[in-house]
């Protein structure tokens, strides 16, 4: 299995914080019974917003092991190329296993895959679900700046919200760090 990681368009040192402390509280915890491929998608400029720039990257790395399935995590503008580059991705064979959205607000999210957003805050939560959402998504409470989301996951608290019951959702308070640990978990042999 591989997970891809797509940044934004911000300061590198951002996405370290986030695989640092991902790493930390999310991989260390979790056993694989196959190694997991981390692939950081190298966000230059505008190219976090190009799915060609991140199906090549894919190419490049995945060759033409399509069946292999991809999770991939992305925030702010690298939603934008990575949704457009996992269902690209889909359609020439490969395996999408999730999608995880991290403070994609205003970008339409639909595969044949679950997705997953993550919010910076309520208002970013509600307001993007008319754009495509998932039945699990999380979003920060009390409300926390935009970078804060990719810079330090492990301290933002907020709430995750299981849609799957129906008209009234469920939800749990955690971090979000935990909760990509719990998708992480429920995907990881699926």
């Amino acid at each position: 299995m591989s997970i891809i990681i797509c940044p934004g368009i911000h300061e590198p040192e951002l996405t370290e914080n986030f695989i640092s402390a991902w790493r930390e509280v999310v991989v260390d915890n979790l056993s694989f019974s196959n190694p997991v491929n981390i692939l950081i998608f190298p966000a230059e400029s505008f190219s976090a917003l190009s799915a060609f720039h991140i199906l090549h990257f894919l190419h490049q790395h995945l060759g033409d092991r399509l069946k292999s399935p991809v999770i991939f995590i992305c925030f702010s503008a690298g939603v934008v190329g990575a949704i457009a580059a996992a269902c690209s991705w889909q359609m020439l064979g490969g395996r999408v296993k999730a999608f995880i959205a991290i403070d994609g607000w205003g970008v339409p999210l639909w595969g044949n895959f679950p997705i997953h957003r993550m919010s910076h805050d309520y208002f970013t939560h509600w307001s993007s679900k008319i754009l495509g959402s998932g039945e699990n998504n999380f979003y920060a409470d009390p409300a926390v700046d935009h970078l804060e989301m990719w810079r330090s996951p492990q301290t933002v608290q907020g709430w995750r919200v299981d849609l799957s019951g129906g008209e009234s959702p469920s939800q749990q308070r955690l971090s979000a760090s935990e909760f990509l640990y719990q998708l992480l978990v429920r995907y990881k042999e699926n």
